[in-house]
């Protein structure tokens, strides 16, 4: 998993030396005209944001005559479990994302425990779209209104016989979400809030509803503090369904540190804690996470 997480970061600065070519040869589609940082950064499901939740920020620097492209890889090592994903997004005049992400779920020592043998890995390929319906996160400061956008990501994994036998009832799902994101420069402080209708079980790499429910109104929230304008720290809390009556579902939360180094490349190294997975205990680590584009 660690050799994989290495080939997908070369994939991801081969891309930050194109965009720097790009940039370098003044191509006006690629305008890079908003703020450093107020693209977010890659959330593991893809879509511009936080690392657990999505922000209503459309991701990369286009502006609203401009367009925005990024690719990710994120690394998720945790007590028993690992987890990978590589994605790639594009932003459309600061109104309209689209993104996949590709997730790789490790079971390392965990699966010979759960039955499954030693590294069995769960798939699951996730298609997003955000659209901002109003607000400015950022040039509206005279407003308390923040900016609000809506978006699915649509999820389809693997192991649909695996998924059965544990008592979830789809391999294929779509989660909706609803959030509004305010950034105060002069206070220098961006607070989000995401709401979610969704059936997914560990975000989908269990599958979707099952014996104990299906779709449940979920709560996501981000802060962060710009310390400097190139660096941002914050925390992320998002809740969780509970629908796989073998296994209790816990809530998640992180806290993170973003380092914009210029609009091409980013760097993100969090603490997260996915809770109780699969029945072997508390699930945490460290979240490393590489974002380039233009």
């Amino acid at each position: 998993m660690k050799e994989s997480f290495l080939a997908a970061a070369a994939i991801v600065l081969s891309v930050a030396s194109s965009a720097w070519a790009q940039n370098a040869s003044g191509a006006g589609l690629f305008d890079s005209g908003r703020l450093l940082a107020t693209g977010g950064v890659s959330q593991v499901e893809g879509a511009g944001g936080g690392g657990l939740v999505p922000w209503a920020l459309i991701t990369g620097y286009g502006s609203r005559d401009g367009v925005g492209v990024n690719a990710h890889a994120t690394y998720v090592p945790l007590s028993d479990f690992s987890l990978l994903t590589e994605g790639a997004a594009v932003g459309l005049y600061d109104r309209l994302e689209l993104s996949y992400a590709h997730q790789t779920f490790d079971t390392g020592d965990a699966g010979a425990r759960l039955g499954l043998g030693k590294g069995f890995k769960f798939d699951q390929d996730i298609v997003g779209a955000k659209v901002r319906l109003f607000g400015d996160a950022v040039f509206e400061q005279d407003s308390w209104l923040p900016q609000v956008a809506a978006g699915l990501q649509y999820k389809m994994n693997d192991r649909g016989d695996i998924i059965h036998a544990i008592g979830g009832s789809h391999d294929s799902g779509t989660d909706y979400y609803l959030a509004a994101t305010k950034l105060f420069l002069a206070q220098r402080v961006l607070l989000n809030v995401t709401v979610r209708e969704t059936e997914a079980n560990q975000y989908g790499l269990l599958g979707f509803g099952g014996d104990n429910g299906g779709y449940s109104t979920q709560t996501e929230g981000s802060a962060g503090f710009l310390m400097t304008r190139w660096l941002v720290l914050g925390a992320e809390y998002r809740t969780k369904p509970n629908n796989l009556k073998f296994a209790r579902e816990d809530d998640a939360f992180d806290f993170f540190a973003a380092c914009f180094l210029n609009k091409n490349v980013s760097l993100t190294l969090a603490y997260v804690d996915l809770g109780d997975i699969a029945l072997q205990g508390r699930q945490s680590g460290a979240y490393m996470s590489l974002q380039a584009g233009f």
